[in-house]
């Protein structure tokens, strides 16, 4: 198989699940039930096959099963690109995150090597009307699918950043003191915005070469006044030297890429995602996911597993089955959660389909 899929699924003391256990064949999953039974659970546990915290950002000691607490595991067997790999994820009580592919020690940097895994997830529906650091983080993880080791560069300036408003708190005047931590936060700070430039314009490419029945949004990174943002290695470190005095009266740094933000527009409509109706906003976050995974079918050389949560939400009857339609057009294996079975009627057998149920406080998957 040439594509990217989950071939099987064990997930142990993981959430509300004691041991789940699936079998899949490469088409999407469509898993319904009723809320709280664990279906965002299994999502939550493929997110983790790709680095990073997964769809709920949660610790490693978040996910473990209560009360019983004995630590956690995910293990898959990933189909990627005519290869297959075993791969375990886990932590123990008190532990970080472990990793293994196929039987090595590896670190979360190689699961983006195998396997890329793009979500959408209920609490992005109000990303458009929120504050900009939900935008910032679905941009970051957006361009992470493209390149997996940004990651690494954001944790870095995030490191410099902290110890440069470090000496802002304490007031310090020395400028010595400054022009290290300036120059490693310009540094990693223009290669996150190459980084986020390359990713937005993937994405844009992707949509203009598509027929889709979902909205073009057209996206564009913004500094808080709402001007193009600097993103040279010169002028980053030049506006943070300029703004030290600013900087110490506020006691954190006011410039940078950690302050940029995603704007995007309803291209049919020209007017701002933010004053789209709720539909339209769901519409345009599917076009996005939907240009994000066709563009990494083209890099990656297969789709991304993709994590639509609840994602008949505010999806009229004829977007829905459109959305179905992308999906299995592109070939992408999407996990899909609902409250009923009837949500998922329009993909008849070219998904598989199970129910999650709550029995006394631990879920069950049965196929269907």
């Amino acid at each position: 198989m040439s594509g990217l899929s989950v071939a099987a699924l064990t997930l142990s003391h993981f959430r509300s699940h004691k041991m789940a256990e699936m079998a899949l064949d490469g088409r999407p999953v469509a898993l319904f039930g009723p809320n709280g039974a664990g279906k965002t659970n299994l999502l939550e546990g493929v997110s983790l096959l790709s680095p990073g915290r997964g769809l709920r950002r949660a610790a490693a000691d978040e996910i473990a099963r209560k009360p019983e607490a004995l630590g956690w595991k995910v293990s898959a067997e990933l189909q990627s690109l005519c290869q297959i790999h075993e791969v375990e994820t886990w932590a123990e009580p008190g532990a970080s995150r472990s990793v293994t592919v196929d039987g090595k020690t590896a670190p979360q940097l190689a699961l983006g090597r195998i396997a890329r895994v793009v979500w959408l997830i209920p609490a992005m529906d109000r990303l458009w009307i929120e504050g900009a650091e939900g935008r910032r983080r679905f941009l970051d993880r957006m361009t992470l699918s493209f390149e997996p080791r940004h990651g690494e560069v954001v944790l870095a300036y995030d490191k410099a950043m902290r110890e440069r408003n470090r000496l802002l708190k304490d007031q310090v005047q020395d400028p010595g003191w400054y022009d290290a931590l300036e120059g490693r936060m310009a540094s990693f700070g223009a290669q996150i915005m190459a980084n986020r430039q390359m990713a937005v314009s993937r994405v844009a490419m992707a949509q203009d070469g598509a027929e889709t029945s979902f909205p073009k949004a057209d996206q564009e990174l913004i500094d808080p006044d709402g001007n193009a943002p600097l993103d040279t290695e010169p002028d980053l470190r030049a506006a943070l030297q300029a703004g030290r005095s600013t900087d110490l009266r506020a006691g954190r740094t006011l410039q940078g890429p950690h302050r940029i933000d995603l704007h995007a527009l309803f291209a049919a409509k020209g007017i701002p995602a933010k004053q789209c109706s709720t539909g339209e906003q769901k519409a345009l976050l599917l076009s996005l996911i939907l240009s994000n995974a066709r563009a990494l079918a083209q890099d990656f050389g297969a789709p991304p597993l993709l994590l639509l949560d609840e994602v008949a939400a505010h999806l009229d009857a004829d977007r829905r089955a459109a959305l179905y339609d992308e999906i299995c057009a592109l070939k992408a294996q999407a996990w899909m959660t609902g409250t009923g079975a009837d949500l998922f009627a329009d993909l008849g057998d070219r998904a598989q389909t199970f129910e999650v149920t709550d029995d006394q406080g631990t879920s069950e998957i049965r196929a269907h």
